[in-house]
């Protein structure tokens, strides 16, 4: 039995690896292993983009709290007083707020090693009883 052949202009001419004008199950196994590797490294990609923006975010935040003292000294400085005592009375908030974002970033960063670092067994054991 002679197997399908494909048109010229076929949308399935890619598969066809050989150039035989068949496309066999190998082919199409190719093709799904290239495309599940696609599918690997842009999530891969994604997840690298994630997290260097949370790294980001996290570094933005530990700078806000130790240039936010500064922005206090200087308004005072500057003769800005009622900037000066604004920023005072937000400080509790505003540092009570980025704790937590930069604690939360850590403690997903240390959740994450953890469980790279852990080794998983499954084995199972069959209990045989002889009485």
């Amino acid at each position: 039995m002679a197997g399908k052949q494909l048109d010229a202009d076929s949308q399935w001419n890619h598969l066809d690896r050989d150039g035989d004008g068949v496309i066999t199950d190998e082919e199409i196994a190719m093709e799904q292993r290239m495309i599940e590797l696609q599918d690997m490294r842009s999530d891969m990609e994604n997840e690298d983009k994630k997290q260097d923006a949370q790294r980001n975010m996290a570094w933005f935040a530990l700078f806000g709290m130790l240039l936010y003292p500064f922005s206090v000294v200087l308004a005072i400085w500057l003769g800005l007083v009622q900037a000066g005592e604004i920023l005072g009375d937000m400080a509790a908030v505003y540092f009570v707020s980025v704790a937590a974002i930069v604690a939360a970033f850590y403690g997903k960063e240390a959740i994450a090693a953890s469980k790279k670092n852990t080794v998983t067994t499954t084995q199972k054991k069959t209990v045989v009883d002889n009485r």
